[in-house]
């Protein structure tokens, strides 16, 4: 067994400026684990979705109450998620806690599968786990499933998303801003108010051609450039925080598990920022395998077998193919200044508003109770 490397802190570097929407329903889930009362403080909740596509008059507008929700989903800042999950890693006296440790190494083994832990902290110090069952959750770009040899399928944008925090002349009133613009689509998310300043988070994708221009702009200019994208809906953008560049691409795994392996999160399939889908996607497959290995366990099941991995698999796949093609399909749709493109924008705009069954259903996918819910 590995010993018990604890860093004793519940901040890490990883965890660092971004902001992330917690759908209605991952919302029923962190309540149910109980880490939700760690990141309500740091919770913006958004009562109102304005959608809009830039030239065009009219857009979409979705409210709580026409959804019969106290909330639309929440933003919460990826620090406030990260201290409250290791707070209660800390604190779980079920778990062993190996931090900080690099994994080189993640083999198939007679009882599951094998994992070589090297000690951050005692250079030429390692570890071997053995497992029923790994999980693999270290982000899009994981050495250890390229390692494995589990292929990604790619599909590039052809844009990088400008992440940053902005403050604005007035508050936001729980107002969630989704703009789309011939560059790509846009979104504004409520914030918490720091130091007397109303914020947002922004996320703006731009071609990757004008990402290295926009990065150069001093602030003055990139708000002005900022401005005429997202119109004046959200009020007048005073300041622009730290800037930060994510290349955008739709990546899935070939395959996410094999006998004593699962893939999740960004690793599995890393969608597009602005539909605010690929965390709470996430956690729903994690979810789901949750219940899966509780079951297994109950039933004196190898939680790792194929058999169990296929059954989770089963649960998750069409849940997985409706959020990545919806996620996929309305960034595409939005980032083109096709005029037929435009014209479909504008009917289907139109036809949300018009006929109240099309709007609730969007809303549903924008809740994450499209899937049936798991119970722990």
């Amino acid at each position: 067994e590995a010993s018990r490397i604890l860093s004793g802190k519940a901040e890490q570097p990883g965890f660092d400026a971004r902001s992330t929407v917690l759908s209605a329903s991952s919302i029923d889930y962190l309540k149910t684990l109980g880490l939700w009362s760690a990141m309500q403080p740091s919770a913006s909740p958004i009562h109102h979705i304005h959608v809009s596509d830039q030239g065009h008059f009219g857009g979409v507008r979705m409210h709580n109450s026409e959804a019969g929700v106290e909330a639309l989903g929440h933003v919460v800042e990826n620090a406030a998620i990260g201290q409250a999950l290791n707070r209660a890693l800390l604190a779980n006296t079920a778990v062993e806690l190996c931090a900080p440790v690099h994994v080189s190494a993640v083999t198939p083994h007679l009882a599951g599968m094998q994992v070589q832990l090297q000690a951050v902290d005692e250079p030429g110090q390692s570890h071997t786990l053995t497992a029923a069952l790994v999980v693999l959750a270290e982000g899009g770009r994981s050495g250890l499933s390229t390692q494995l040899g589990i292929h990604l399928h790619e599909q590039r944008y052809g844009q990088s998303a400008v992440i940053a925090n902005v403050a604005l002349s007035q508050p936001h009133g729980g107002v969630a801003h989704e703009r789309f613009t011939a560059k790509g689509p846009l979104a504004l998310l409520p914030l918490n108010p720091h130091e007397s300043k109303q914020r947002m988070a922004l996320v703006w994708t731009q071609p990757e051609d004008d990402i290295a221009e926009v990065m150069a702009l001093s602030d003055t200019d990139c708000i002005a450039r900022l401005q005429q994208d997202c119109g004046h809906s959200a009020g007048r953008i005073t300041h622009i925080g730290k800037r930060v560049v994510y290349p955008l691409t739709l990546q899935v795994a070939e395959e996410q598990f094999r006998p004593g392996l699962v893939l999740l999160g960004n690793v599995a399939h890393t969608l597009h920022p602005v539909a605010g889908q690929g965390f709470n996607l996430a956690l729903r497959d994690a979810m789901a395998l949750a219940a899966n290995v509780r079951q297994s366990l109950q039933q004196q099941l190898n939680p790792g077998s194929f058999a169990r991995l296929q059954a989770w698999w089963n649960a998750v796949q069409q849940d997985q193919a409706r959020t990545i093609t919806f996620s996929d399909k309305m960034t595409r749709l939005f980032s083109s200044n096709s005029p037929t493109l435009a014209l479909l924008r504008k009917f289907g705009m139109a036809s949300l508003e018009l006929l109240p069954p099309l709007k609730q259903q969007l809303a549903q996918q924008a809740l994450g109770y499209q899937s049936p819910g798991v119970r722990l």
